[in-house]
């Protein structure tokens, strides 16, 4: 593991959350990061000691609906490709930063806005009733520690449980509170995985959208705070990069 984090990626699956961060920092597009047949967007640029890539899932082409390539096998890809063509840079990615909005749980404290760092991930909706495959499908991954960040911030800790949709059914709040799950999303178990073939290290950023075990429809409230929380993105993030580069893991 490095000693010092000074090359950082934040993958960001929705343009919407993404682009105040960008455009805060100045970040550039590059073009030429990813093959053109992909719908991945890459931003590059450096901010305090850190050279800072910022990946986004792109547009939908394949169905042609043009919506946001939200899901596991977007933030899979998108994220192993980019690992991968940094490490082939000779520069490989020292932490990884998956940053995003969530729903939350209210039985865990969780209130729209709050801010959440993840301390592992897991899935809710990979059941796979088979002895030794019901551990591979819930894929709980630690993440890396951030405390020290995590109370500098002001900000809470806990699990992140992922599926492919945006809402759920008794199975799923089953299993996501077999997970012991704080918020839910729909990458960053993906994205997780992805970084553990790489053997870099990783943490999700959470802003709550919405309350999974609260009595508004989630779609309504996910899109009702959707432009609150990328605003809070915005805020959050810089000083996430402020305080994690050029520090060494374990001060993290």
């Amino acid at each position: 593991m490095p000693s010092k984090i000074n090359n950082v990626v934040i993958a960001i699956a929705m343009e919407a959350e993404a682009a105040p961060f960008i455009e805060h920092l100045s970040l550039q597009e590059n073009t030429s990061f990813f093959a053109p047949k992909l719908p991945f967007k890459a931003y590059q640029g450096t901010h305090e000691e850190c050279n800072l890539t910022v990946i986004t899932n792109g547009k939908d082409s394949v169905h042609g609906t043009g919506v946001d390539n939200v899901g596991t096998i977007p933030a899979s890809l998108a994220t192993y490709i980019t690992l991968e063509q940094l490490e082939s840079e000779t520069n490989p990615v020292d932490l990884l930063i998956n940053a995003g909005t969530c729903g939350g749980f209210s039985r865990k404290g969780a209130e729209i806005g709050d801010v959440f760092l993840t301390t592992a991930v897991a899935n809710h909706d990979r059941r796979i009733q088979i002895p030794s495959f019901t551990e591979y499908g819930v894929g709980k991954v630690s993440s890396t520690g951030v405390k020290n960040l995590a109370e500098t911030m002001g900000a809470k800790l806990g699990i992140c449980t992922t599926g492919n949709s945006l809402d759920a059914h008794s199975d799923d709040h089953h299993h996501m509170s077999e997970n012991d799950a704080s918020v839910k999303d729909m990458e960053a178990a993906a994205i997780a995985w992805s970084c553990e073939l790489h053997k870099t290290p990783h943490f999700g950023l959470k802003v709550v959208t919405d309350i999974v075990d609260g009595d508004k429809p989630t779609q309504e409230e996910f899109l009702e705070n959707l432009g609150t929380a990328a605003k809070s993105l915005q805020e959050a993030l810089p000083k996430v990069v402020e305080f994690i580069c050029g520090k060494n893991h374990d001060e993290l």
